[in-house]
């Protein structure tokens, strides 16, 4: 297609404009994702028997255990508590993280972009 596929659109597009503000984008993306790596989220299960803190980088960084949640007779329990507040605790990680990449991306889907 040649130039004049492009008048009917506007005329020519200004590439090096496009490409100054993707890279504005990009830079702004990576200071949302840094700014949210360093947040730290806390879930709680079984009433607070287990808590479960972890970055945004989804690394668990504490694990605290009620003394009255460890039963020797029901290990199986305090195993199922544990996973669910490590999952719990990377979901509200991947939404905080959306939140902050939706406001440099105003909510357009981008497949692959974080």
């Amino acid at each position: 297609m040649g130039k004049k596929g492009f008048k009917g659109m506007g005329g020519t597009p200004n590439m090096n404009n496009m490409m100054k503000q993707m890279q504005q984008m990009q830079k702004k993306m990576e200071e949302a994702k840094d700014k949210a790596t360093d947040q730290e989220i806390e879930t709680s299960v079984g009433g607070g028997a287990v808590t479960v803190t972890i970055n945004g980088n989804k690394e668990i960084l504490s694990i605290e255990i009620k003394p009255e949640a460890i039963d020797p007779d029901d290990v199986e329990m305090l195993q199922d508590l544990i996973m669910l507040a490590v999952n719990e605790a990377i979901r509200s990680s991947e939404e905080m993280m959306n939140k902050e990449m939706e406001k440099v991306t105003g909510k357009m889907n981008i497949p692959g972009l974080f």
